[in-house]
């Protein structure tokens, strides 16, 4: 399942984030060979096995949620999310804000770039300036920055683990 680093496509509920001063943003995609719904989407990336890993530690911090939970969000009957609030919706995609304010999570559905029958999917995150340059500029926090290639990995993985496992269901 080849996974990519994308441009946040047009109309896209993260480019506020994108333009924000000093704010971090990424975008990666995946196609898969059947149409998939941006619910079927959210449920099965908050309910693979990986994210189930991630579930654990929220549960660990009294954040904890069930795949119900993920299918609430999913089906928009939901507003909260473990850990996340939902900040913005549209009929192809959802944004969540983490409790802190400081991280986004984005995920979106679209025709395949290839033009092939299927789905494209994206996911992107967005990290608000926690801290400012010695001029005063807002910029993301050493640690994040110590971080980021981990994060752009998880990232990474956490999409191939929702590709395939969509994949399997159809």
């Amino acid at each position: 399942m080849k996974v990519e680093a994308c441009s946040l496509p047009d109309g896209a509920l993260l480019q506020r984030y994108r333009d924000m001063p000093g704010a971090y943003t990424d975008c990666f995609t995946a196609s898969v060979r059947r149409v998939v719904s941006p619910a079927e989407y959210v449920e099965a990336f908050y309910t693979t096995g990986l994210f189930k890993c991630e579930r654990f530690v929220l549960f660990l911090i009294g954040r904890g949620c069930t795949d119900e939970d993920a299918r609430a969000l999913a089906e928009g009957r939901a507003q909260k999310f473990a850990a996340w609030t939902v900040e913005g919706r549209a009929q192809d995609q959802l944004l969540v804000c983490d409790f802190a304010k400081a991280t986004r999570s984005w995920l979106m559905v679209g025709p395949r770039r290839d033009g092939a029958a299927g789905t494209q999917l994206y996911f992107g995150s967005a990290v608000v300036p926690g801290a400012k340059d010695r001029a005063g500029n807002p910029r993301p926090t050493a640690g994040f920055r110590l971080l980021q290639p981990v994060h752009a990995f998880y990232a990474r993985a956490l999409l191939r683990a929702a590709a395939r496992k969509i994949s399997r269901m159809g």
